[in-house]
């Protein structure tokens, strides 16, 4: 009779995904070895490469988050303590019918911080780790490493091609190939040669003592994408009218849109300075995740710096996958529209220099385009901001998760995500069931929910889906 092999770990097969050494290694290896005995190896080194791209995704996992919680900054018991306002200030929050409670402590315990000054929102928030996703503060002088979030930067970015996209069909082949030659997908992986690129030559990963060992993983990883709901896809563009911000002429074009993030050179940033915040200043329970450093202290000048490079990184990584594919197509884009989130910027409220973080939220000033994509079957949109005072001139950066990804994968299965392929046209390259469009809310329930936000200006649907697995 057949017997199967039990799964067998390497150590030195999870350091090479980037886990770092220490006791997480052991205990990675002993949880899966037991966990997932009869499952195939490359799975498992899926799954390692996911966790250690999100850890906070898989905190609350009864069996993974023992590994997550290995990955996850500690607190130390060293440092001032802090404690939150007994009444928080307001916050506007758009979309609350669809929005879960968790996200809403979340935020209300944002609220409370004494740096706290303004805040909002966003109709796609669900819960994360610090402030949750699609929350938006404003700070006074502070910047908060999980306000920001661990992929710093993390970005969208779409061209736009004066192509028939009928060709998505009849030339599928050729497009698959391309989008597959072009992308790197997963945590950890990198390149095994390095790409030049003006951003690898700033003087910050000489100044800044954490960059300094950075550099050359980061090197190597420019121009590659991560793991999750990061994706490069092509599909078709729909300009109705014409936008004199936008520029191009209403017409159907081909697209190009990615996402992703600032990949090991962000994840290193946030987890350092998150611990260094912590260390700083110690704040009640969860609170503390959403420990901060001044602008006016070395440690709090030396996370800003290194975030900004964080977030010019991540706009090389996209810069660099289109320019591959533009190159393939023998066409230069006629129009391209990207955006940051994940991130925090200096704007002033009242009259006066605040810190934005927009944790998971799109910048939507006066005029501002961006992209707000749905999900690989769901359509995106190219918006331009309102500048509404309320939502600290933000907007939504997605649809949004309705489930977690433990949750999407005990309940989706295989057949149901290729019968909602087919029904809408797509193929997808890679992905799993935790990123299947059932496991997102509704774009259009998000995109009522912040017309006071944002006006759409074009729309985006996609054909062809790459992503990581």
């Amino acid at each position: 009779m057949y017997k199967m092999a039990k799964l067998k770990l390497r150590g030195k097969d999870i350091r090479a995904l980037g886990y770092p050494e220490g006791p997480v290694i052991s205990i990675a290896m002993n949880i899966m070895e037991k966990e997932y005995k009869f499952e195939k190896e490359e799975v498992v080194m899926d799954l390692l490469r996911k966790i250690l791209a999100a850890p906070v995704e898989y905190e609350n996992d009864a069996v993974l988050g023992l590994i997550a919680q290995q990955l996850l900054p500690k607190q130390n018991p060293e440092g001032v303590e802090v404690s939150l306002n007994k009444t928080g200030i307001s916050f506007s929050i758009f979309g609350g019918e669809n929005i879960e409670q968790s996200s809403m402590n979340q935020m209300y315990q944002a609220a409370k911080l004494p740096i706290a000054v303004a805040g909002a929102l966003m109709p796609d928030a669900h819960a994360g780790y610090g402030l949750p996703i699609g929350g938006v503060l404003a700070t006074d002088n502070a910047v908060i490493p999980y306000g920001v979030g661990v992929d710093i930067g993390c970005r969208m970015c779409l061209s736009v091609f004066d192509i028939d996209p009928k060709e998505l069909v009849q030339r599928e082949q050729f497009f698959t190939r391309e989008l597959k030659e072009a992308t790197l997908f997963g945590g950890g992986r990198q390149f095994e040669t390095s790409t030049s690129h003006e951003v690898l030559d700033r003087p910050e990963f000489d100044e800044i003592a954490i960059l300094k060992g950075l550099q050359g993983r980061a090197a190597r990883q420019l121009g590659s994408s991560g793991s999750g709901n990061h994706f490069v896809e092509f599909g078709v563009i729909e300009i109705a009218e014409a936008d004199p911000i936008l520029k191009i002429a209403p017409g159907i074009y081909l697209g190009l849109l990615s996402h992703s993030g600032s990949r090991g050179l962000g994840a290193s940033i946030a987890n350092h300075y998150t611990r260094v915040a912590k260390q700083k200043r110690r704040l009640p329970g969860e609170a503390n995740n959403l420990a901060w450093l001044s602008l006016e202290e070395q440690e709090g000048i030396e996370y800003w710096m290194a975030m900004n490079l964080a977030g010019d990184y991540a706009s090389a990584c996209h810069h660099v996958i289109h320019a591959k594919i533009a190159t393939q197509l023998g066409r230069r884009p006629i129009g391209r529209v990207e955006n940051h989130h994940n991130f925090a910027w200096k704007e002033t409220i009242g009259g006066k220099e605040y810190i934005v973080h927009r944790k998971g939220a799109t910048p939507a000033g006066k005029d501002v385009l961006g992209v707000v994509p749905g999900s690989m079957t769901a359509p995106g949109y190219i918006v331009k901001g309102r500048g509404e005072v309320t939502a600290l001139s933000s907007a939504a950066h997605g649809a949004g998760r309705k489930m977690s990804r433990t949750a999407a994968m005990n309940s989706i299965t295989h057949a149901l995500l290729k019968e909602t392929l087919e029904k809408h046209g797509v193929k997808l390259l890679g992905g799993g069931l935790d990123e299947a469009p059932q496991a997102y809310k509704n774009i259009g329930d998000v995109m009522l929910s912040q017309q006071e936000l944002v006006d759409i200006v074009g729309r985006f649907t996609p054909k062809i889906v790459r992503m990581d697995g």
